[in-house]
């Protein structure tokens, strides 16, 4: 019998929510950290959705966010001209890096110790985080604002994306490898260390490519306008969400569509896998961030599996059950029909 996604609501922002990250697996679980608009980035346990603190002290919105690898910093990107670098345990404010424009992005090498910085002033910078007085490193190249930039190959080479441009950089020698041009405007870019594989899309494709050479691997078209995709980390499967208020997943292989639904009552911004593979977090216009199951029915967090009895299999439904969740919301989400208008300032619940 099908089951029903029965997702994890995660309120707390009152504007759009724009990107999101995980850290890797630690002793206490994993985290999720969320930018948004509303210039207050948040933590939260990974598995759950649980609200751990918000970091304060941005003046405007926040574009970027991310975690290292332990969960014991985190960074974020600004309109206001600034990235800042926090202490994930306490909340406190570490550095702040002071930018010529908007910054879009930041990127922890695996050590912690380099931040990789990127936005509307065409430049890539890597902080020294253990000197951030002294100047960074610049590399220029890029023609338009960059959207996103990450770490590869072991920090020894760096991916960007400008508006319709993807470009690999040898860390060493501050130089371009090589440059992918694609058709559409670039709005979102995934970098996955096993395999080597970059996760870019564009318009409605979602293509994957050669970390190491930009060759493309494979390419997926949608329904929709995609913003945002994440392969799974078995490269099982990948989800992607966009401009028509639905969750996709496909089978990596083949390229089948395994579900699609709706997942939000905005248009979606940002998914990601979580590193166990586990769930998958997606962050909407509509200011929340849901958690969903990539296998449905499965204890698992907070998701615990009713199987019916017996004898009232018949009348009886299998279904995942939540502990206080809104039933309202999760039967609009599974009405394809829904006429919800979605407000930008949903009900904040700390």
């Amino acid at each position: 019998m099908a089951m029903r996604q029965t997702p994890l609501t995660c309120s707390g922002h009152t504007r759009p929510v724009v990107d999101l990250a995980f850290s890797g697996v630690t002793p206490y679980g994993y985290f999720l950290i969320s930018a948004c608009k509303d210039g207050k980035p948040m933590l939260r346990q990974g598995d759950t959705g649980d609200w751990i603190g918000t970091f304060l002290g941005h003046k405007g919105a926040v574009w970027g966010a991310t975690l290292n690898t332990d969960a014991t910093k985190a960074a974020t990107a600004a309109a206001d001209f600034t990235a800042k670098v926090w202490d994930a345990v306490s909340g406190d404010e570490l550095i702040t890096l002071a930018h010529k424009h908007i910054v879009k992005s930041v990127d922890f090498t695996q050590d912690s110790n380099y931040l990789l910085t990127g936005g509307q002033d065409k430049l890539l910078r890597i902080y020294d985080l253990s000197k951030p007085e002294a100047e960074p490193d610049v590399v220029s190249g890029h023609t338009s604002g960059i959207k996103k930039a990450l770490w590869s190959s072991d920090d020894k080479q760096i991916l960007s994306a400008d508006d319709k441009t993807v470009r690999l950089w040898d860390r060493s020698t501050m130089t371009e490898v090589k440059a992918l041009n694609v058709a559409m405007s670039v709005s979102s870019m995934e970098y996955v260390p096993e395999g080597q594989i970059l996760v870019i899309t564009y318009g409605k494709t979602i293509a994957f490519h050669s970390a190491e050479t930009l060759e493309q691997i494979k390419s997926f078209e949608a329904p929709a306008t995609i913003n945002s995709a994440s392969l799974h980390p078995a490269k099982e499967c990948l989800v992607a969400g966009g401009e028509d208020f639905k969750l996709y997943k496909y089978d990596y292989n083949t390229g089948e569509e395994l579900e699609s639904y709706k997942g939000h009552f905005g248009p979606i911004h940002c998914v990601r896998f979580s590193p166990d593979g586990e769930l998958y977090a997606s962050g909407s216009e509509d200011g929340t961030l849901r958690l969903w199951q990539t296998t449905v029915g499965k204890t698992y967090g907070l998701w615990k599996c009713v199987v019916p009895e017996e004898e009232n299999a018949e009348a009886a439904k299998a279904r995942t059950t939540l502990p206080g969740t809104a039933e309202e919301e999760i039967e609009d989400l599974a009405s394809e029909n829904s006429d919800t208008v979605y407000s930008s300032t949903p009900e904040v619940k700390a």
